[in-house]
């Protein structure tokens, strides 16, 4: 394994280009044409067009990703998170075009996917299961039948879902008939695949999941748990690792769970298994995420594992570089997901062009993103701007440098996400640690209830101001800056000095 092409955008394509030059393999980028001046081009060795704006024209085109390994002599394949990352097919085409795929086997992925399969599986392994049938409901007489067996409150969800889509909560079992249809309706679209299957709806858990590595060998090992409650329509905000909710021995059990899970379907690379947490400490397997996932930092700060480093390792054939023994986390790690959507909108999402931007920097922090002044946020994809990820030895002193962070990060020219970080980590309940999935219905939406203040807009309105001639300059190097060198004759880019900062490609032009 010599060229990685990374079959992805953004920040999680910079993130894997990094590992990458680390482990001193060569990078693909692809591009659509809307990012064909975004930072993870201009970062790879070589970078090819794949495609219109839209995703299902270009970064959900399989023959196209493909088509550009070819080209760009690439022979492993990275997927990141979302597009492509847990789709059984593309995972079997890399592999069947003779490429190395770095991720689990497409078996894997097909069992995990399907989840009234992954059920099945769990239960045969010892893993717990949230209660409910294990069978999918066709119609919705079945449906009702297998709702009355569980137990009101349920869940119907999709089998092949996720994110929250094709999922409906039932209370009484004169809902059922409608929520069938929704949810499957909704599975549909969504999914292509319509089916349906029902489980006992739990009040209030936490959303706790654990990070897996697996090698060829056989090995499995689990690298604890991450606090993932703090979410919104069932997608998640910041995460922290460890939990407050967990104690060493309930990590334990956990993660020998997560572990049975990964072995039960021949597991190999990084991946993630969910569960939900109650407060008596029973758990429930909830799904398994067959690829590397957004809030991965929080774990390589506690654990000092590069959870990406190893996935290139295992998938050139290494095993695991771990201690045999259960590692311990040291210290507290929380990440707050910056979004380019309005938080005082309901987190409508929204583009446009960064106009300014300041980092923050200091002792324990870290920023995983993608924009940088100039660049053209478009509304084709994912709003994730960057992660904003903090370390400290207790989690009253991450809490407190998170705060910190926040107030130094300064993005003009689009609303972020950064206020509603701000106002969760003031909360008493977030700061007592006292989160579970609602916890964004009960206390969260509130917090977003006022608009921002005209002393907020005044500052904003200043700070825009202040650096405005700063901001048209770094305007100009993003609309003028291009890849180094022009296209070949197999449509390649190639890149001789990745990396270019702003003052060198002002240079160039």
């Amino acid at each position: 394994m010599n060229r990685v092409l990374v079959a992805n955008r953004g920040e999680i394509a910079l993130r894997i280009m990094r590992a990458c030059r680390e482990e001193r393999l060569e990078t693909v980028a692809v591009f659509s044409e809307a990012d064909r001046l975004a930072p993870h081009v201009r970062a790879a060795d070589a970078a090819v067009a794949i495609g219109p704006a839209p995703a299902a024209d270009s970064y959900l085109r399989i023959d196209r990703l493909l088509d550009a390994a070819r080209r760009s002599g690439a022979d492993a394949v990275h997927p990141g998170y979302g597009f492509l990352a847990e789709r059984a097919d593309f995972a079997d085409a890399v592999t069947r075009a003779g490429l190395t795929f770095i991720g689990p086997p497409a078996a894997a992925i097909a069992a995990m996917g399907d989840k009234a399969e992954a059920r099945r599986r769990m239960q045969a392994a010892g893993v717990p299961v949230v209660p409910g049938a294990m069978d999918i409901a066709a119609t919705a007489d079945e449906a009702l039948q297998a709702a009355g067996a569980a137990g009101y409150p349920v869940l119907l969800k999709a089998a092949a879902g996720g994110g929250g889509r094709g999922m409906r909560v039932v209370r009484g079992p004169e809902d059922v008939a409608s929520a069938f249809v929704t949810a499957q309706s909704e599975a549909t679209k969504a999914f292509g695949d319509g089916r349906v299957y029902v489980e006992r709806l739990l009040e209030r858990p936490r959303h706790v999941e654990i990070q897996v590595l697996a090698d060829h060998t056989g090995r499995v090992a689990h690298l604890g748990e991450r606090e993932c409650s703090v979410q919104r329509r069932h997608q998640k905000l910041i995460e922290e690792s460890p939990s407050t909710a967990v104690t060493p021995a309930l990590r334990r059990a956990m993660g020998m769970a997560a572990v049975r899970a990964a072995e039960a379907v021949g597991y190999v690379n990084a991946g993630t298994c969910e569960f939900l947490l109650l407060p008596t400490g029973e758990f429930y397997f909830l799904e398994m995420n067959t690829r590397l996932q957004v809030e991965h930092p929080v774990t390589e700060l506690v654990y000092g594992v590069d959870v990406v480093r190893q996935q290139l390792r295992i998938a050139r054939g290494e095993p695991l570089s771990l201690p045999k023994r259960a590692m311990a986390p040291r210290g507290w790690a929380i990440e707050c997901r910056i979004t380019s959507e309005d938080p005082f909108a309901d987190f409508l999402p929204a583009g446009g062009v960064v106009a300014y931007l300041r980092l923050p920097g200091g002792p324990g922090v870290r920023w995983d993103g993608w924009i940088e002044p100039g660049t053209d946020v478009p509304l084709h994809y994912d709003s994730l701007l960057g992660k904003l990820i903090v370390w400290a030895g207790t989690r009253e002193r991450a809490v407190a440098r998170a705060q910190r962070a926040l107030g130094e990060l300064l993005v003009v020219g689009l609303p972020t996400s950064r206020e509603f970080h701000q106002r969760v980590l003031a909360e008493p309940a977030f700061r007592r640690g006292e989160i579970d999935i609602e916890y964004w219905e009960r206390v969260g939406r509130s917090l977003m209830a006022r608009p921002a203040t005209e002393h907020e807009l005044e500052v904003a309105a200043i700070a825009a101001a202040l650096l405005c001639d700063d901001a048209r300059g770094a305007t100009k190097v993003r609309r003028h800056g291009e890849p180094s060198g022009a296209p070949g004759p197999d449509g390649v880019v190639p890149s001789s000095s990745p990396w270019l900062d702003a003052a060198r490609w002002e240079a160039l032009q």
